[in-house]
């Protein structure tokens, strides 16, 4: 179905060149209330946009993890407040990043609780990201301590940042929710989400591994310039990981990650029980709040926090807004994003669900955000 008001948003932020192209798709309920694709995959090439183009959705990937830890969840399998080092030895003994001595050397010091799945899910477990974490950035830069996206295991073995429970930062809890499914179910998550995931719900186009087909319809990353332009940039993800990144790996589509958004919706389908969906989308933090993400690599990321006039917190895998939003998005509405700026959200009051998804670095580009919140009022807009 198509929407005059969205389509004039998508195509005018294409033709003026703020974005290469952009695919975007809602429902309400079993309805699809918009699904469109405007645009080129690459402003070095005359391919367009089209509803199948394949994307590297990195942040929103953590959801799909966080599903999967449920599902190890109801069975028995995971617990989500005991130690998760009994799954993972390298974590058994967690250690906290307590400054740097005279010479920059970093001191750790044992923490002073075990961590386990609920905080990995909820990003209060300690781990960080260096793109908005001085700290951590400065360890890695100390030690040689390589970044996630070269696939390497090492790449994991960050210290943590501040005692686990004890304050929420972005971070990498959820790549290591993802070992523990490898752990406990014998499986890579790879192999472990196609065979519980995506081939129930008929995701053929998402994986952490695209495949020849899904390749050949790849939208190119784009970096923002000085001058509001776009210039294809070169972001490789190792081709051959040692690790699947849990919390950033995954590439898929508008129609895809809606059939996941769906499940969610529905409550769970086949895949998980009722009561655990909502579950998820309760507050797991407490008395914390989601806090601004302050980049330490401003070519990558923007300072980023959603909806700075309200408290927000954290469900298992989700950002939870605590007050209507602007755009008509109810409160108690669930929702996250990835690094190249794709975005969802999953409204159960009203039963809404919607995905844009681009390629532009940086995070939280404001024509990237125009362009979402335009697509978000058009939604809501159009169910009145």
């Amino acid at each position: 179905m198509r929407n005059a008001e969205i389509d004039r948003a998508l195509d005018e932020a294409c033709a003026a060149g703020r974005v290469a192209g952009a695919v975007a798709m809602a429902v309400r309920g079993e309805e699809v209330i918009y699904d469109g694709a405007f645009g080129r995959r690459s402003v070095d090439d005359a391919a367009p946009m089209t509803r199948d183009t394949v994307f590297w959705i990195a942040s929103m990937t953590k959801a799909i993890t966080g599903v999967a830890a449920m599902q190890m969840v109801e069975q028995g399998r995971l617990a989500l407040d005991a130690p998760i080092g009994r799954v993972l030895p390298r974590l058994a003994e967690p250690k906290v990043l307590d400054g740097f001595d005279a010479a920059g050397k970093p001191r750790l010091r044992p923490a002073k609780r075990a961590i386990t799945l609920r905080q990995l899910l909820t990003h209060t477990s300690g781990f960080c990201y260096n793109t908005w974490n001085a700290d951590l950035a400065r360890y890695m830069q100390a030690t040689g301590l390589q970044p996630l996206g070269s696939g390497l295991k090492s790449s994991l073995d960050a210290p943590l940042m501040f005692d686990p429970g004890t304050r929420w930062e972005y971070g990498i809890g959820i790549d290591w929710a993802g070992q523990a499914v490898e752990a406990v179910s014998g499986l890579d998550l790879d192999a472990y989400c196609r065979q519980h995931i995506f081939a129930p719900l008929g995701m053929a186009d998402t994986g952490f591994l695209p495949g020849a087909s899904q390749r050949a319809r790849l939208a190119a990353t784009h970096q923002r310039q000085a001058d509001g332009g776009l210039k294809p940039t070169d972001l490789p993800m190792a081709e051959k990981p040692e690790f699947f990144m849990g919390g950033g790996g995954m590439y898929s589509t508008a129609a895809d990650y809606m059939r996941f958004l769906r499940m969610l919706l529905a409550g769970g389908g086949r895949l998980l029980r009722p009561e655990t969906v909502k579950l998820m989308a309760q507050n797991h933090i407490g008395e914390l709040n989601v806090e601004w993400l302050r980049t330490t690599l401003p070519d990558r990321s923007l300072d980023a926090n959603f909806y700075p006039d309200q408290p927000q917190k954290w469900g298992l895998t989700f950002l939870i807004n605590t007050r209507p939003t602007a755009e008509g998005r109810s409160a108690g509405s669930l929702a996250w994003a990835g690094l190249r700026n794709t975005f969802f959200w999953l409204d159960p009051a009203r039963r809404v669900a919607g995905v844009i998804l681009m390629q532009v670095l940086p995070f939280i580009d404001p024509a990237c955000m125009d362009l979402f919140r335009a697509f978000e009022r058009g939604v809501y807009r159009a169910i009145r």
